[in-house]
């Protein structure tokens, strides 16, 4: 329990640290929006930081129980369990059990709540703010693609309902020959059977006056597979929707290996969790009156550091395909929970 008490406290704090700095951010990018509010603000960062602070949660579950067991080691509680004959494996099972139960209530309640949130933040990103005047990335998402009437280059600043819906569209067309024919300018495009609808399109030819059409359609080839893998973040997508992605992407022909890869670590997410508890006794059952408390700690902040680059490091190496993304996903779980179980093993049997 208070194990639990302390990680949820923990979390609790990165969630209100997370949310103070992405509405100051907010603010600041939206200074001259007379339709930002400051409630609007602070609602649309209330859908964006689920998603962001998912990924703090092993951190948040290192921290919680290194916390609980320096406060066992501070009250002399170790000095007595150990006395009692409490070994340290006692000590930390109740923690890894709860742990993996965190595991699994992130991986199957907590993701898909922050996925959709993710979802609703974009949507209310265009409605509050505009396309234009609040794209995340300056260059937006570029895709390319032909149709019957030659060829096309599409940029967006946004994609909603994972990139059949864009905001903020750009489309330059070319002949079949590479000529360039016109620019289209958008405020949304909708993917249809065979082309896209383009919504308050203005198009400009290079040998006409522009002209303005309330909906415009633009032919494709482009199939709903096919815009997912550009525009779609692996992300965003729940543990339930995932393995259908992963199908339509290998049914195109296309590579599933980012897909593949949130599935794994969403599926090892539990797992994650309880090796860092186990990283977490490694650094902290020491009793505190042998001093080293401030050595322990920063051991163990410093290894949960290591544990997210070697993370980084394999996922960038599983979507570029040079490494499985099963390996990518579960080599931190291994490489954590091996290092913390030898070195209780060692602390405990020598």
């Amino acid at each position: 329990m208070r194990f639990l008490v302390t990680a949820l406290a923990v979390f609790g704090g990165v969630v209100f640290l997370v949310a103070l700095l992405d509405s100051v951010e907010l603010m600041r990018r939206t200074a001259n929006n007379e339709n930002a509010t400051a409630l609007a603000v602070f609602k649309l960062s209330f859908f964006r930081v689920p998603i962001i602070v998912e990924r703090i949660m092993p951190f948040c579950v290192l921290v919680g129980a290194m916390s609980s067991y320096l406060a066992l080691s501070r009250r002399n509680e170790l000095v007595v369990a150990r006395a009692a004959g409490v070994s340290a494996w006692e000590f930390t099972a109740p923690a890894v059990v709860v742990a993996l139960l965190l595991g699994v209530f992130a991986t199957l309640v907590y993701n898909p709540v922050a996925a959709k949130l993710q979802e609703i933040s974009k949507r209310y990103e265009v409605e509050i703010f505009g396309a234009r005047e609040f794209g995340l990335q300056e260059s937006g998402f570029w895709v390319r693609q032909r149709s019957p009437d030659g060829q096309s280059i599409i940029n967006a600043v946004t994609s909603r309902e994972q990139g059949l819906r864009l905001e903020g569209v750009t489309i330059f067309t070319f002949d079949h020959d590479g000529r360039y024919q016109d620019r289209i300018e958008a405020r949304s495009a909708v993917l249809q059977d065979g082309h896209w609808e383009l919504s308050d399109a203005r198009v400009y030819p290079s040998d006409a006056p522009p002209s303005f059409h309330e909906t415009y359609a633009l032919k494709t080839n482009v199939s709903r597979e096919q815009v997912r893998e550009n525009f779609a973040t692996p992300e965003t997508l729940t543990i339930w929707e995932l393995p259908e992605y992963i199908r339509l992407a290998e049914n195109a022909g296309l590579t599933a290996a980012a897909y593949r890869l949130q599935y794994q670590k969403l599926i090892s997410r539990p797992f994650l969790l309880a090796s860092m508890v186990l990283l977490a006794a490694a650094f902290s059952l020491r009793f505190a009156r042998m001093g080293g408390v401030q050595k322990m700690v920063l051991g163990g902040v410093l290894s949960g550091f290591l544990l997210y680059v070697l993370s980084k490091i394999t996922d960038d190496m599983s979507k570029t395909e040079l490494l499985s993304p099963a390996t990518a996903a579960w080599a931190p779980v291994l490489v954590g929970g091996l290092t913390g179980f030898l070195v209780l093993l060692y602390q405990e049997d020598g």
